[in-house]
């Protein structure tokens, strides 16, 4: 573990975002925005990890969630302020201090690695993270002296002609020596038309202190950009998607058509499952070998197992065991769990029950708040009516019963083992083990009615 802590700055509100949820806590491949960048931070095994919270900063700490150290910075007055609200957590640090901002989904644990060996192989009092892009319009300017050193950051609206051709830019990552970075953070002033203090005035003191202050390009330009509005998101969302997929393709995952397939970045997949197109795979799924899933299906928070097929269908909340198959127009709801070899067919809708091996909910049927058995079949139709308006009631179905077409089983009750239900039969009582339950009102044929009723229906329209 290297003796580094990590500052993290997320105080800041985002308004280009033109909405009322901090910037950080914006979904990104369906974890919020400030994630990345503390991941990024934890994958390099600091001594410290501080957070520099603000606006909804409670929110934001809820999204972090444990394992990081938090500071609050009340009123945003500039990145120099930020940094300084973590100095108390870490006035007794010696080692040295890598600054990221909470904005920066794309950064990675090995882009900033870098900068640290090139920070300590150096001897740098400071180290900047820069990238040379071709439209620099915006970013404060790395202007160097003609050795090839740092001299200093020009804002943009700052620069000269000459500095405004300047293509490296400061990404505004920095590593510091601690002591020197907090002793430095204490003389800057907000001598600025904004009032703030800037973290870049501190390269200023301290190469006026006559210390060397490196310089580190990234390699990989995209990896130190920033989101401020929801175009910049919606880009970062197509890196991170590319990104996921080639992993998953590496790893012997087959992606019909990633351009429309949309992939958590927490889904982990088995190999040989193969995923169709204008499917979504969100939170915290997993999937086994040897699936299929897709197309136009939707699977959130959810474990299938190896062999599962799901298609055209949406998934919630559920567990599905070795060589089900799902759909096509299903609905699994949250807590559904569907023993091995289950076969759910299309218009089905499960909720909250749990299915027993080899059974088989075929089609245009509703199961809430049930067990079923193994080997059990429920015909076309089938209901369970499991709520009485105040209250939800469990039903229980046996293994090896057998309950026919458009058959309501009016909760709570059980179906015993090896039971039969008759089509059409509103089922209100327990049907014994190996019983018949026929529930339906007996069939009355009355012989001529229809000729009788046609005849008077032509006799009228002729009045």
């Amino acid at each position: 573990m290297r003796n580094v802590a990590a500052i993290v700055l997320a105080a800041g509100l985002g308004k280009r975002m033109k909405s009322s949820l901090v910037k950080t806590l914006h979904l990104l491949r369906g974890k919020p925005i400030i994630t990345y960048a503390v991941n990024a931070a934890k994958d390099l095994r600091p001594a410290r990890l501080v957070v520099v919270v603000g606006h909804q900063g409670e929110d934001v700490m809820r999204a972090i969630g444990p394992g990081v150290e938090y500071a609050v910075q009340a009123e945003q007055r500039g990145t120099g302020h930020a940094v300084l609200q973590a100095a108390p957590l870490l006035q007794d640090f010696r080692g040295d201090v890598v600054i990221l901002y909470g904005d920066m989904p794309l950064l990675t644990a090995r882009v900033i690695e870098r900068l640290l060996d090139e920070h300590s192989t150096g001897g740098f009092a400071a180290t900047v993270l820069t990238a040379v892009l071709d439209d620099p319009s915006g970013y404060g300017r790395i202007v160097r002296d003609e050795r090839g050193g740092f001299r200093q950051i020009v804002e943009d609206g700052d620069c000269t002609p000459e500095e405004r051709e300047i293509r490296e830019i400061n990404t505004g990552v920095y590593c510091f020596k601690a002591r020197l970075l907090f002793e430095a953070l204490k003389r800057i002033r907000p001598e600025n038309s904004q009032g703030e203090f800037y973290l870049t005035d501190v390269l200023g003191l301290l190469r006026g202190d006559g210390m060397e202050i490196g310089v580190v390009a990234a390699e990989d330009v995209t990896s130190v950009m920033g989101i401020n509005d929801r175009r910049q998101l919606a880009w970062a969302e197509g890196v991170l998607r590319e990104r996921k997929m080639d992993k998953l393709m590496l790893s012997g995952v087959t992606v019909l058509d990633p351009r429309t397939t949309y992939i958590d970045e927490d889904v982990e997949i088995g190999p040989d499952t193969l995923v169709k197109p204008f499917t979504f795979l969100e939170g915290r799924t997993t999937l086994g070998s040897g699936c299929i899933v897709g197309p136009s299906t939707r699977i959130s928070d959810s474990v299938l197992r190896d062999g599962v097929s799901v298609e055209f269908s949406v998934v919630e909340g559920s567990t599905i065991e070795t060589g089900v198959r799902v759909g096509p127009f299903s609905h699994l709801r949250p807590g559904t769990t569907l023993g091995p070899g289950v076969r759910v067919g299309n218009f089905a809708e499960i909720k909250n029950s749990r299915i027993g091996a080899g059974s088989k909910i075929p089609h245009h049927s509703y199961v809430g708040d049930s067990d079923i058995g193994e080997r059990v079949n429920l015909g076309a139709g089938c209901v369970t009516v499991n709520y009485d308006g105040w209250r939800k009631h469990r039903t229980v179905v046996e293994d090896e019963a057998f309950v026919g077409c458009n058959v309501n089983i009016i909760a709570p009750l059980k179906v015993g083992e090896g039971a039969y239900v008759a089509a059409g039969s509103t089922i209100n009582a327990d049907v014994p083990a190996g019983a018949l339950a026929i529930a339906r009102a007996r069939q009355e044929n009355k012989e001529g009615w229809a000729r009788k009723k046609a005849r008077e229906q032509r006799g009228g329209s002729k009045g």
